[in-house]
């Protein structure tokens, strides 16, 4: 019986671009189907009734959600490009790391992008602090998080690498100027510039016209959990 792979996600979701990349870099064929996260499919109601959220794996119709689980079970069903090291210590790193970013990088810097004026320059000194910590973690002479190959941490940083730079233009701030991060930039040129990573990037102008046509409704979402 042939092998199935699906994965239904969103175009503007970074953490569906995490399982792309994953699938890519492991050289899994799949289907993409992608969701208009406005009005949600029944499929995507069926395989994710939890959290009813994208992206979610379908693996011979068994379905796994949560980008990070799934770059897991990647890692572990398909042979070849390894997403995680092999030791233990540092594969506890890498989950420590991505669950930094996850918890405390993309939080603190979406706060910034979208709390109200009054608070944002203290958000934004927040958002930077966590952002100094990655860059500190990258001084260490490695051209990836993970060495000289893309990692798991290096996918699950693809908000930072894209999304950040556009969010920063939508809502006139700076998070991550060169100057202050020139390792992190460093970092952002070289991923974006592999074939496997920018091959599958959303266009930025694209990118760019959603969040400006949804400014207001996500300061208006915003608005009601940063106060």
């Amino acid at each position: 019986m042939a092998e199935e792979v699906k994965l239904i996600g969103a175009w503007i979701s970074p953490f569906s671009l995490r399982v792309e990349l994953a699938l890519k870099l492991k050289g899994v064929q799949y289907e993409y189907i992608d969701e208009d996260l406005s009005n949600k499919s029944p499929l995507l109601l069926k395989y994710n009734p939890i959290h009813k959220k994208v992206p979610v794996l379908l693996h011979n119709g068994k379905p796994i959600a949560e980008s990070t689980v799934i770059l897991e079970y990647i890692d572990e069903t398909w042979k070849g490009y390894h997403l995680l090291p092999e030791d233990p210590y540092e594969r506890a790193m890498t989950r420590f790391w991505v669950k930094f970013i996850d918890e405390k990088c993309i939080e603190a810097i979406w706060k910034a992008c979208w709390i109200e004026e009054r608070k944002q320059e203290k958000a934004i000194e927040e958002a930077k602090e966590t952002l100094k910590i990655l860059e500190n973690e990258l001084k260490k002479g490695r051209k990836f998080f993970a060495g000289d190959n893309i990692g798991f941490v290096d996918i699950a940083a693809i908000f930072i690498a894209f999304w950040v730079g556009v969010l920063q233009e939508v809502v006139g701030i700076s998070l991550m100027d060169e100057e202050k991060f020139p390792v992190l930039h460093k970092w952002i040129e070289e991923f974006i510039n592999c074939d496997v990573v920018g091959e599958n990037l959303p266009p930025r102008d694209k990118l760019f016209a959603y969040y400006q046509g949804h400014k207001e409704t996500i300061y208006a979402i915003a608005s009601r959990f940063y106060k």
